[in-house]
């Protein structure tokens, strides 16, 4: 089982609302609880012997509001291309406390600059825009938690 099923797991744990799941095969045991707001995931593999804990993600009550938003900004605005969370981490819009903003509203951007940081697993991936032209509105609040695929900016590509 590689990562990406694990994370399709745990989300499909938590929008089922279940307390917690253990999934247990040949090489490896899973155990996925979810409550008060949070999901744990600890993933034990026997063979290597070796434990992975997966960051806490939201609870399916604290994630429906998020992205309940977006898609009505984005059909009110059908004419921006909304650039999307490419992985599950914690945006952020600067690369550092003391370090100035990637991307402000207003700014026109190129194809390769770096918009914002989505830090997974103590890893901070720089996202770059795919397309040129001027950012309408930021999505997602600084050091807040994101989800695959999730709406971060609406971009006016004329």
């Amino acid at each position: 089982m590689d990562l990406k099923e694990i994370q399709n797991l745990i989300k499909f744990v938590a929008k089922s609302g279940t307390s917690e799941v253990k999934l247990e095969m040949d090489d490896f045991k899973i155990t996925i609880k979810t409550g008060s707001g949070e999901s744990v995931t600890t993933v034990v593999q026997q063979a290597g012997s070796s434990m992975l804990q997966a960051a806490p993600s939201l609870a399916p009550q604290e994630v429906v509001p998020v992205q309940a938003a977006p898609p009505a900004a984005v059909s009110e605005d059908s004419k921006y291309i909304t650039v999307k969370s490419p992985i599950i981490g914690t945006f952020y819009r600067r690369p550092s406390p003391d370090k100035p903003l990637f991307a402000e509203v207003g700014q026109t951007i190129s194809e390769g600059d770096v918009l914002c940081v989505i830090e997974a697993m103590k890893l901070f991936n720089e996202i770059e825009s795919e397309i040129s032209g001027k950012i309408v509105k930021i999505l997602v609040d600084d050091a807040s938690p994101v989800e695959f695929d999730q709406p971060l900016f609406l971009v006016d590509p004329s």
